[in-house]
């Protein structure tokens, strides 16, 4: 099981099932929601996702047709985002917010043609640019 939490406490969330894989989404979305090069980002069944505490911390903002971002409306935290149309048993939980190790798994980065002209990625992940 994995716990997770916002930077100031107030969303708590627990996690029952494995975190299999990582993504480093470099879309401007991802970038401007995390203030940061990208956003990593681990994807659980909603049926796995359990919200512990902070359901009136949460605020919830709908970025583009069919996809929805949290973050806590006290701190800032981004925690999650879902396509209630794309994939809609599917939650992708931000893995900064994760409170639980994770251990090595695998990564990749995702829409790198969007990334930010100063960083460079220069892990040797595997890139998936937008289809």
């Amino acid at each position: 099981m994995h716990h997770g939490s916002c930077l100031c406490g107030a969303v708590k969330y627990e996690i029952d099932a494995p975190i299999n894989s990582a993504t480093h989404c470099h879309c401007s979305q991802c970038r401007k929601g995390h203030g940061a090069a990208f956003g990593t980002y681990g994807n659980v069944r909603w049926s796995a996702f359990r919200l512990v505490q902070g359901e009136d911390a949460l605020a919830r903002y709908h970025s583009s047709p069919g996809v929805t971002r949290s973050f806590c409306r006290q701190c800032g935290s981004t925690l999650q985002w879902y396509s209630e149309t794309a994939h809609p048993d599917w939650v992708s939980v931000a893995l900064g917010t994760l409170d639980s190790p994770l251990g090595p798994i695998p990564q990749k980065h995702i829409f790198p043609e969007s990334k930010a002209d100063w960083y460079a990625i220069a892990d040797g992940l595997p890139q998936e640019p937008r289809s």
